[in-house]
């Protein structure tokens, strides 16, 4: 199971504090979430050999039109491990939500931000991973954090009815804020997820990682297509 954290410089912990807290709550890896430009610049192999987890470099883009963000995918994609793309508008969700390119459509319910039919049935029919973000359920009270409970069960239904792919989060900022894969069970229950979903969602960040690092290497050439000796062959015979 992963863990997706924003580590300094826009967040408030290194991405080293983050993997040795991550390591001790017993997730697998941490998908270090910042912007475009707030490169927290991380050495994954060192972390790796000094925390023991994966750290996997992901963008996050934000904005207001959706036609500056697609600008800007091409080099994201090619760039980073996961490509992230923050929602909390109609307009916005639905344009990642329609983007074959994204990962994942983050904090879709934030803000203005709401989902319908069209929108979880594009992520279902694109492959976009759509982000259950517990973090409101777990720091804010009163009001705030009813609106969340309301936003995530809303969510939670049409993914399950779409039967559209999704990850789990707390979006911590701080390694203070990371919570343990237990206790995010405890917070699904509240949304109508069991122990089996939250544990799914929390696992997709690493299978969407394993994916993509290996779209990456020089073995993948399309989806189903592998590059072989065969291949390899033709390639120094030519």
């Amino acid at each position: 199971m992963y863990e997706a954290v924003t580590a300094t410089p826009a967040g408030e912990s290194t991405v080293g504090r983050f993997a040795a807290t991550a390591d001790r709550q017993g997730f697998d890896g941490v998908v270090v979430r910042d912007a475009a430009d707030a490169d927290p610049g991380f050495d994954a192999a060192a972390v790796r050999e000094e925390f023991g987890v994966d750290a996997v470099d992901a963008v996050e883009l934000a904005g207001d039109d959706p036609t500056v963000l697609s600008g800007a995918l091409a080099d994201a994609r090619r760039e980073h491990t996961l490509l992230l793309v923050r929602g909390g508008t109609a307009k916005l969700n639905r344009f990642a939500a329609e983007e074959e390119r994204v990962d994942v459509l983050t904090k879709p319910m934030a803000g203005r931000g709401d989902v319908n039919h069209v929108i979880v049935r594009a992520a279902a029919e694109h492959g976009v991973r759509l982000e259950f973000d517990l973090g409101p359920v777990l720091r804010e009270s009163g009001g705030p954090r009813v609106q969340a409970l309301r936003g995530l069960r809303k969510l939670r239904e049409l993914v399950e009815q779409y039967d559209a792919p999704y990850v789990v989060t707390a979006s911590p900022a701080s390694h203070l804020e990371l919570r343990a894969p237990r206790e995010l069970r405890a917070v699904g229950e509240t949304i109508g997820f069991d122990a089996e979903q939250i544990e799914a969602g929390l696992a997709e960040w690493g299978e969407l990682a394993a994916r993509n690092r290996h779209r990456r290497s020089g073995e993948f050439i399309a989806p189903g297509l592998e590059r072989g000796r065969y291949e390899e062959g033709r390639r120094r015979t030519r």
